[in-house]
């Protein structure tokens, strides 16, 4: 296997910035294919107050990159930092960057994004080409990055470093393209001969993820079944069209988790710790989170849990739907996450409803996160549509059986007790209803009260390989393609 010096470009990552799966993502795939002998650098924007708030140092570069954008020419210091042996490059543009939300405020999206990130592309080329060496990979993530493509095929092709870079671009959310107002073309520079409905023109107006589209070498989503769900209209999101066109370098490798860290073995946030053949510390969890939700303490009764943006495409609304059922039933549910301020204040109304029974912790927090994927007995995921999803993921890592929707990487990573009885790890329903999701449910908790059948699940979900390993090898085996 050639050892390849690869470029992630993002607008987060792990654990310098996060606001969701993005960062997690671009945190812990570069370590994975460190291990496997490549040379990786992220670079993504220097959000000053994030970036100290998650207690990370950093350093000047003495180095700074000068570039004009929207009538100003400005001058972006770079800054470095190192953690757990990986690089990152910082570009410094405080009036930008230095805010309290990264994309926008609780709920919001910033006027002047498309300035922000389009700056960001074109600094962090700048930067990528002051690397040692000549560059084979630069691999870019949704919207904010999805100009550097066509940026590096048409602005960017005499930087000798890195114009023989092949670029891959992970769509981790198609619903989110980046569209703004066409005006933003000449103030910002961008290559005007590509606004038509081949290129970057979406209804008059810019898309940057039809850029990246168009432009890239290859394009990846974050799992098989997105990979091919994209291409339909339900879930193609008025690009299906356009996917189909470019669908020859279209594929899907499912996300991994950074399994040293997401470990019940080692996990210093939960009460006692347990593995595969050393259970007996999740129950320990689970009392340990029925009190402090104000719960009674009973092993015998299903705590269902589930961690979300409180949103429809999460399917939120299928949630609440049900929650009075399941507590005349008898059960415990702990719900963490915020969102839409409807599903909040329902939320909040069913607590005063059900205190002894019901759950609501609005916003996110870390420590009780894990507690709850370490507590919980059933993890609910009703997703409309979910490009992979993590929190899955890092329930069966817990053992905390999940119960999903069958769509996208929730299907391709949790393997149904109805499809096969000695592997699974979870159940599936199909139908986006309350009544498909409850039944779906009702059957966990009668598998739950059947100890062998149950302890049978629970330890292939504890055992499952979420790792980036198979998946790191499959990026490594495209970037290879690629390059050959």
């Amino acid at each position: 296997m050639a050892k390849l010096s690869i470029v992630f470009i993002a607008s987060e990552a792990a654990p310098l910035a996060k606001t969701g799966g993005l960062a997690d993502v671009v945190g812990s795939l570069p370590h994975a294919l460190k291990k496997l002998g490549h040379r990786v650098t992220v670079i993504m924007p220097f959000y000053r107050q994030q970036i100290s708030d998650a207690g990370i140092e950093t350093r000047s570069m003495k180095l700074e990159v000068e570039m004009w954008a929207d009538g100003q020419q400005r001058h972006c210091p770079l800054h470095k930092t190192t953690v757990d042996g990986l690089d990152f490059i910082l570009i410094e543009q405080d009036d930008l960057y230095a805010r309290d939300g990264i994309y926008g405020p609780p709920g919001g999206a910033y006027e002047d994004n498309l300035l922000r990130f389009l700056l960001f592309d074109r600094v962090a080329l700048e930067a990528a080409a002051l690397l040692p060496g000549n560059t084979d990979i630069i691999h870019c993530h949704d919207w904010q990055t999805g100009m550097i493509p066509l940026l590096l095929k048409t602005q960017y092709y005499h930087h000798a470093k890195i114009a023989q870079a092949r670029t891959v671009y992970t769509i981790h959310n198609l619903a989110y393209q980046g569209v703004f107002p066409a005006d933003w073309i000449h103030r910002l520079g961008i290559p005007s001969h590509h606004f038509n409905a081949e290129g970057f023109e979406f209804h008059d107006q810019i898309n940057c993820m039809k850029a990246a589209i168009e432009s890239c070498d290859a394009i990846t989503t974050v799992s098989p079944s997105y990979a091919q769900e994209i291409l339909t209209p339900e879930y193609g999101s008025a690009l299906e069209g356009f996917l189909g066109n470019h669908a020859a370098k279209l594929s899907g490798i499912v996300n991994g988790l950074d399994i040293d860290d997401w470990d019940p073995l080692t996990d210093s946030n939960i009460v006692e710790n347990y593995g595969p053949g050393k259970i007996a510390g999740k129950k320990q969890c689970k009392k340990d989170l029925q009190e402090r939700c104000g719960f009674e303490v009973s092993a015998k009764i299903p705590m269902l849990t589930i961690i979300s943006r409180l949103a429809e495409q999460k399917g939120i609304d299928l949630l609440i739907a049900n929650i009075e059922a399941w507590m005349k039933r008898g059960y415990q549910l702990v719900v963490l996450g915020s969102g839409d301020a409807k599903d909040e204040e329902q939320l909040q109304q069913l607590v005063l409803k059900h205190p002894k029974q019901l759950f609501f912790y609005k916003g996110f927090n870390e420590g009780l996160a894990r507690k709850i994927y370490a507590g919980g007995d059933i993890f609910l995921m009703p997703s409309r549509f979910e490009p992979c999803g993590l929190g899955q993921l890092m329930a069966m890592r817990y053992g905390t059986v999940p119960v999903v929707r069958a769509t996208g990487g929730l299907r391709d990573t949790v393997t149904d007790y109805n499809d096969s009885k000695t592997e699974a790890t979870g159940i599936h329903f199909t139908e986006a209803t309350a009544a498909a999701f409850d039944l779906a449910v009702e059957q966990a908790v009668e598998l739950f009260h059947k100890p062998s059948v149950w302890s049978h699940i629970r330890t292939h979900a504890l055992k499952r390989d979420s790792s980036w390993d198979a998946s790191a090898k499959e990026y490594s085996q495209l970037y290879e393609s690629l390059l050959s």
